[in-house]
């Protein structure tokens, strides 16, 4: 049985789904401040191209039938995650956020375990970090 589920996630994430409160704002932050490509939009979610996976934003509202019988979590309570991408180039992604309006919550700085990284929000909280792992 664990070979079945070790398979299943061997080829990472498909898509992440990530519950948004106003679907515009987050549209326009994934679309036109970082760039990513639309495949699907509806009243309720939007689907980006995200590396070879999808980043699929779900709004509060609709989110319930999606966890249920899980409750969804309160937005606003803090991070409790973080979506690392990786770039070889850390200071210049930074330059490209800054100038796209994206504000930094770290960085660029230096770790003690040898990365450099820095991170943002996106308008729901969500927290990405950028970090040039080789």
């Amino acid at each position: 049985m664990t070979n079945e589920i070790a398979q299943a996630f061997s080829g990472g994430p498909f898509a992440l789904t990530l519950i948004i409160k106003d679907l515009a704002e987050t549209k326009d932050f994934y679309g036109h401040k970082l760039g990513l490509e639309l495949v699907f939009s509806d009243e309720n979610s939007a689907l980006y191209r995200f590396g070879q996976s999808f980043l699929n934003l779900l709004v509060e509202s609709a989110a319930p039938e999606l966890v249920e019988p899980a409750k969804v979590g309160d937005l606003t309570s803090g991070v409790s995650a973080v979506y690392t991408v990786s770039h070889p180039d850390v200071d210049l992604v930074a330059k490209a956020l800054e100038a796209a309006g994206v504000a930094l919550l770290s960085g660029p700085i230096d770790r003690p375990w040898g990365v450099r990284t820095l991170s943002f929000q996106d308008p729901s909280g969500h927290t990405f970090e950028v970090a040039n792992h080789a």
